[in-house]
This record gives structure tokens, sequence and C-alpha cells, in this order.
């Protein structure tokens, strides 16, 4: 169950990994970011693997649920 959802697809494209990191600092370890996006998150997934030394990579998961509704879990070790 992710400790919080964030719905990114009203949010402007600047301002959004700026918003996902931090809530993704935010949580306490073994917790999970869930972002909802308009597109597949895949440069948001290669930007935390190098970036973020918290990021459960192996843990990530991204699921399609629509043409424009991605639902992507940002685990954190």
């Amino acid at each position: 169950m992710p400790a919080e959802t964030l719905d990114l697809r009203d949010v402007p494209p600047p301002r959004r990994h700026g918003k996902i990191h931090d809530a993704f600092a935010a949580l306490a370890p073994g917790e999970t970011l869930r972002i909802v996006n308009d597109h597949e998150p895949r440069p948001l997934y290669y930007e935390m693997k190098a970036e973020v030394e918290a990021f459960d990579a192996e843990g990530y998961e991204v699921e399609k649920r629509g043409d424009e509704e991605f639902v992507a879990d940002l685990p954190k070790e």
C-alpha cells in the first residue's frame, strides 16, 4: 500500500520531477510513493536509479491503465 499518491497529470511537466523527489524524500524507509502520470515515466525511473540512493529500482512497478494514465510505484529502501 503506497504511503502517498501524487496525480501529476495536471502538473506542468517542468514541475513534476521536483514534486516527485520532494515527496520521495519525505517517505520513511520501506514506504512507497505512487505516481499517476499521463505517459510512461521511464525517464524518471532512470533518473531515480542514477541519482537517488534510497530508490529500490528492483521493486519499481508501472501499470498502463489507459492511453494517458500510467501508475508507477517508487519504493524506498
